[in-house]
């Protein structure tokens, strides 16, 4: 575990441009590379199904691209972006609010998970003391350090009552970029973005637009690829992807034996060509 003081070269300069900036953070593992652009994930610990589905679908459409994705280590919306950010192969950074000691994280429940993300190339960072147990004061001190550490922030969900509207505050008062899920009308996790896209925050429906926010430019679309360089089931695929169809319904109409279809889908997601979003695949 390192120690890293506020005049050290390793410091984030990111961080010394908030109010009040840590004097000296606790890192386990590795901070974000330089040529990352920092995405912070912020949401409900009750995490709903559609918001699980939106987030890990909107990280996925990350793989590939210089991006690190910054979370609090909690449950629900935080947990999963980690864990997307790890299947996509992305770096991922944990800023918890307690010490980076096993016996005082916090949650208990996802020590696996910091594990996890170490033994990923990840990082765990804290402005605490290792042996630091974290008290309620702790949480919105440690928001300030990852919306101070991100490029931008997207929101996955809140209700009225959740503290993830503070954060989401903190990203206007940062100059940060505040992306936000949209929701169904009356949808009570939805009740945060909704009021933040009235506000002015940006729409995240694709992963598309949080490379905008980024700064990242997407790689070729499917009208831009040769697709004539394409096997010839991989031509099917692609064309019966002329509108966004289920799995069933892919495999129906591709009329190819249905392992051969999976096998074909993974390789054109990991080609970038096609993508799945909210239990559709569609071309990219």
């Amino acid at each position: 575990m390192e120690r890293i003081g506020i005049e050290s070269a390793a410091y984030p300069q990111a961080l010394k441009e908030i109010p009040k900036p840590p004097q000296e953070l606790w890192l386990a593992g590795t901070l974000p590379p330089p040529a990352n652009k920092r995405l912070a994930v912020v949401g409900s610990r009750a995490l709903s199904s559609y918001g699980k589905e939106a987030c890990e679908s909107l990280i996925s459409g990350l793989a590939g691209y210089p991006v690190s994705i910054v979370s609090g280590l909690a449950l629900g919306a935080d947990g999963c972006a980690h864990r997307a950010a790890m299947r996509a192969g992305l770096h991922t950074l944990a800023v918890p609010g307690s010490g980076l000691a096993y016996a005082a994280l916090y949650p208990r429940a996802h020590t696996a998970l910091a594990k996890q993300i170490l033994d990923a190339g990840g990082g765990l960072l804290s402005e605490h003391e290792p042996d630091h147990r974290a008290r309620a004061y702790d949480f919105p001190s440690r928001n300030r350090i990852m919306v101070g550490l991100a490029d931008a922030v997207l929101m996955v969900e809140a209700g009225e009552r959740s503290g993830t509207l503070i954060t989401a505050r903190l990203a206007g008062e940062y100059n940060r970029q505040l992306l936000c899920i949209p929701h169904r009308m009356g949808d009570l996790h939805g009740y945060g973005s909704h009021f933040f896209l009235r506000m002015g925050a940006t729409l995240a429906s694709e992963p598309a637009h949080l490379l905008e926010a980024l700064g990242i430019e997407p790689r070729a679309s499917v009208a831009e690829l040769d697709l004539d360089a394409l096997a010839p089931s991989e031509r099917i695929v692609v064309a019966v992807l002329s509108e966004p169809r289920t799995r069933d319904g892919l495999l129906r109409a591709c009329g190819l034996p249905a392992h051969e279809t999976l096998a074909i889908l993974g390789a054109l997601e990991l080609a970038g060509i096609i993508k799945e979003e909210f239990g559709m695949w569609r071309r990219a």
